[in-house]
């Protein structure tokens, strides 16, 4: 939607001040012993109160029975076509941790993992290490050296980093080495064009001397690539929407989302209770902010169900905070869903709420796949939120004489 030039010129900048609030792996699906959903299983007063003064749907990320990545899921939250503005999330991780991307330099999201004597998986996160201990790892395979090519590797946060590739002639076309499960080996870095022939020795070379420098280590003796890309470019979300957004993040990857789009990165702390800290310093300073919450994705894919719920309530304990500062507009979406019982991301729907002024409320009685299934939105692309965030702001004039 924001590439719909129709609308552009209905769009004015106001005073009013709107507030996206992005809990990633929102939605989930019911526990087979109690057929309740995370949601539904939380203790969550302050989301359902909210819910029953608003505005409540479904969104769907991408299509109808797609699984999205965080990547898509976020640019359809932003209003951007998730099929037509594809990125790696390599680039995003890379912009999220302040790397600098030229044109024709390669990014790609690594981890680093454990393999047995026999090089097969057994944990693709190498038990979630600390940066302390992933740091200086990175430090160590910064000094690989491939001719023709320069190769840069620089932590992220916990066990992952980003590889970069500098050079003529290099190409994202790549298939990813992570074969997404345990118990198999790390796959080859094949090129999908023949064009790219020529990164993917390279790309395995690294590989290949990760594996010599690391094999000691434990419990990480191996990298993982995935998300291969390229400097991406997007339409202007600031300029687009007339709005001078800001983004919120603690987490790399959504940082460098938000960048893509052209929000201003705010620096911030590593809790959620940092991000509201933040939120509250910079209110006068910007009409639209973008805020970020990891952890219930980080459960989910865990297949942690008490833990996602653990989480989902840690997050409604903050909620207050944000609704003192009285936005005009606040909406409350997921990215995608990430059913602890399935331990990844689904192609769910996803629980959403926008509050305004205007919206007093229509009988949904709590947040959650249930409840927000009956409410007025219905079922929307989730490209669509800006829209209505605009319309319920006053930034969004009528369409047409």
């Amino acid at each position: 939607m924001i590439d719909l030039e129709q609308i552009h010129d209905s769009i004015a900048s106001t005073s009013s001040k709107i507030v996206l609030l992005v809990a990633d792996g929102l939605g989930g699906l019911p526990h087979p012993d109690t057929r309740k959903s995370e949601l539904e299983t939380a203790k969550i007063p302050n989301l359902d109160a909210l819910a029953q003064r608003s505005a409540c749907g479904l969104t769907t990320p991408v299509e109808v029975g797609v699984a999205p990545g965080s990547g898509p899921g976020h640019l359809a939250l932003f209003g951007y076509n998730p099929l037509k503005y594809i990125i790696g999330r390599g680039a995003l991780e890379a912009l999220g941790i302040g790397v600098e991307l030229l044109p024709g330099d390669v990014a790609a999201r690594g981890n680093f993992c454990a393999v047995d004597d026999h090089g097969l998986l057994t944990d693709r996160r190498a038990g979630r290490i600390a940066t302390a201990l992933s740091a200086p790892l990175c430090e160590r395979l910064d000094r690989i050296e491939i001719p023709g090519v320069q190769l840069d590797v620089f932590p992220v946060q916990d066990y992952r980093f980003v590889l970069r590739l500098r050079g003529d002639g290099l190409s994202e076309h790549l298939e990813e080495t992570d074969p997404q499960r345990e118990g198999v080996a790390p796959r080859s870095a094949d090129a999908i064009v023949p064009e790219a022939e020529r990164t993917a020795k390279i790309v395995n070379e690294f590989v290949s001397e990760a594996g010599r420098i690391l094999a000691e280590d434990e419990p990480a003796n191996m990298v993982l690539l995935r998300g291969w890309a390229q400097l991406p470019n997007l339409p202007d979300f600031g300029g687009v929407y007339h709005l001078n957004p800001a983004a919120i993040a603690a987490y790399p990857m959504y940082r460098g989302l938000a960048s893509v789009a052209n929000m201003k990165i705010i620096p911030t702390g590593m809790t959620f209770g940092d991000e509201v800290d933040t939120l509250h310093a910079n209110w006068d300073d910007h009409d639209f902010f973008f805020l970020h919450y990891k952890p219930a994705d980080a459960a989910g894919e865990d297949g942690d169900f008490d833990g996602k719920v653990k989480c989902l309530e840690e997050l409604d304990a903050h909620l207050p905070r944000i609704l003192e500062l009285d936005p005009d507009v606040i909406m409350v979406a997921g990215d995608h869903a990430t059913p602890a019982i399935m331990a990844s991301h689904s192609w769910h729907p996803v629980p959403f709420m926008l509050h305004s002024k205007l919206t007093l409320g229509e009988g949904v009685d709590g947040f959650n796949e249930r409840a927000c299934a009956q409410g007025s939105l219905g079922r929307i692309p989730a490209e669509t939120i800006m829209l209505l965030a605009l319309s319920h702001s006053g930034k969004l004039s009528k369409f047409g004489p």
